[in-house]
C-alpha cells in the first residue's frame, strides 16, 4: 500500500494547487445538492397541496368506478378493512367520500357540479380542504352548508351565506335536491375542479343523494417518503379482486405529466450545471499535469513503470474529489435543511398566479437522504471519469521529451 501513502503525501505538496481541486468539487457538489433538493421538495410539495386537498395519495374504490363514476359503484365501508389499512406501515389516514354529479342553481343561471361528501375532517385528517378557505368556514353536518370552488363562486355570482340549490339524480334514481347555504369558497390546486367543485359534509351528501352508509371511494394518504406506487400495491393485495386501487398520478394523468415535464426540464439544467463542474475539475487536472510534466517524465528516466505512476494519479484524484465531494455535502447540509424548515418565500405577482391555483407560494428544500448520496456519488463519479485524463497522458509520455523545458 506504499503507493496509497505515496499518493496522499503528493497531494499536499502544492497545497494551493489541492485547495484550488478540492475546492471546485465541493462549490460542484454543493451547487448539485442544493439544486436537487430544491427540485425534489418544490415538486413535492405541489403534490401534497394535490393529493391533501382532493384525491390522496391513493384512492381505493369499487373495480369499475374509475371507469363509470355513478353511485351504484359505491361500496359500505367495512371496518375490518379499514383496520388492516390503517396498520399498514406508510398510512397517514383514511378518508370516505362520496361522489357524484349534479346541477347547481342560483337565480337564473345553473351550472354543473362536481358534489363531494367528505367525511368528518376532524376525526380523520383531511384537513387540507379547510386549509384552503379563502373565505368562511367548513362547515358541519348541522349547519345545511356547503363550499363552493372559487370558480363557481364566481360563475353562479355567490358568497358565503348566500343560498344555492341542487339538483340531481340520487342512489338507483331516486330524486335528489335540495337548498343549501353557502358556508365557505375554496381554491383548489386544479382549475377543472376549481370551476365545478361542490364540497359538504359525508353525511349531508349521502342524505342529499338517498346513499346511506355508501361511499364511491376512500382517499388515502400516506406519511411523508412512502413511494405510492409501492403503497397502492400492498393495499390492493389487502383489498381483493372486487376492489380497485390507484395513485394520484393515476387519477390525475395531466397534473402528473406537468410534474415530469417540469422535473425533465430541471435535469437539463443540472446536466449544464455537471458539465460546468467537470470542466473545473478538468482544468485543475490539466494544470496540475503541465506543471508535473518534468517531474512524470523524470520518474520513468529513473525506471518507473508506467502503470505504477498511472495508478498513483489515479490515487491522488480520487483523494481530491473525494475530499472535495464530502467537504462539499458537509457544507450544503446545514443550507438543505435550514430551506427544509425555513423554505423560500416567493411574493408578488408570481405568489398570486401559485395561490390562485391553490399553490402554496414556497420553494422548500428536500432532505431526503437519497439526494445526498446520489448528488456526492454523480460528482464523485464525474470527478474519477476526468482523473483518467493524467492516466491517458502518462500512457502517451515520453520520458526525454517530457524532461526537456
Amino acid at each position: 500500500m506504499w503507493i496509497v501513502h505515496l499518493a496522499w503525501k503528493n497531494i499536499w505538496r502544492n497545497k494551493s494547487r489541492t485547495a484550488i481541486a478540492v475546492a471546485a468539487v465541493s462549490f460542484a457538489t454543493m451547487i448539485s445538492m442544493l439544486a436537487a433538493s430544491l427540485k425534489e421538495g418544490i415538486f413535492n410539495n405541489l403534490i401534497k397541496d394535490i393529493v391533501s386537498s382532493y384525491t390522496g395519495h391513493v384512492q381505493l374504490h369499487m373495480k369499475g368506478y374509475q371507469d363509470e363514476q355513478v353511485i351504484e359503484n359505491g361500496f359500505v365501508p367495512e371496518k375490518l378493512l379499514r383496520e388492516k389499512i390503517i396498520g399498514m406501515p406508510g398510512i397517514a389516514t383514511i378518508t370516505g367520500r362520496l361522489e357524484s354529479f349534479a346541477l347547481i342553481s342560483s337565480g337564473e343561471t345553473t351550472k354543473g357540479c362536481l358534489v363531494i361528501g367528505i367525511e368528518d375532517q376532524e376525526r380523520h385528517g383531511f384537513t387540507a380542504m379547510a386549509d384552503k378557505l379563502i373565505k368562511g368556514a367548513y362547515p358541519s353536518i348541522r349547519d345545511n352548508g356547503l363550499i363552493l370552488s372559487e370558480g363557481l363562486a364566481i360563475k353562479l355570482k355567490k358568497n358565503i351565506l348566500d343560498t344555492v340549490i341542487i339538483i340531481g339524480q340520487g342512489y338507483h334514481g331516486s330524486s335528489a335536491a335540495g337548498k343549501f347555504i353557502v358556508k365557505g369558497i375554496v381554491v383548489l390546486g386544479s382549475p377543472k375542479l376549481n370551476d365545478k367543485l361542490v364540497v359538504m359534509p359525508l353525511e349531508q351528501c349521502q342524505l342529499l343523494f338517498a346513499a346511506d352508509s355508501i361511499v364511491t371511494s376512500w382517499a388515502i394518504l400516506l406519511k411523508d417518503d412512502t413511494d405510492p406506487n409501492a403503497a397502492a400495491k400492498n393495499i390492493a393485495g389487502i383489498a381483493g379482486k372486487e376492489y380497485e386501487v390507484l395513485t394520484w398520478g393515476d387519477i390525475m394523468p395531466d397534473i402528473k405529466q406537468h410534474i415530469e415535464a417540469d422535473s425533465g426540464n430541471m435535469q437539463y439544467v443540472q446536466l449544464i450545471l455537471y458539465f460546468l463542474v467537470g470542466f473545473g475539475i478538468f482544468s485543475t487536472l490539466l494544470i496540475m499535469m503541465a506543471e508535473r510534466k518534468i517531474e512524470n517524465g523524470m520518474l520513468l528516466a529513473l525506471g518507473m513503470a508506467k502503470a505504477r505512476l498511472e495508478l498513483l494519479l489515479l490515487f491522488e484524484s480520487m483523494f481530491t474529489v473525494m475530499m472535495g465531494a464530502v467537504i462539499g455535502l458537509l457544507i450544503s447540509l446545514p443550507a438543505v435543511l435550514y430551506l427544509k424548515f425555513n423554505p423560500i418565500r416567493i411574493s408578488g405577482s408570481t405568489a398570486d398566479a401559485y395561490k390562485r391555483f391553490g399553490f402554496e407560494p414556497l420553494f422548500p428544500a428536500s432532505g431526503d437522504p437519497g439526494i445526498f448520496l446520489k448528488q456526492g456519488l454523480t460528482v464523485f463519479v464525474l470527478g474519477l471519469i476526468l482523473g483518467c485524463y493524467p492516466i491517458w497522458v502518462i500512457r502517451k509520455m515520453n520520458a526525454l521529451k517530457a524532461m526537456k523545458k
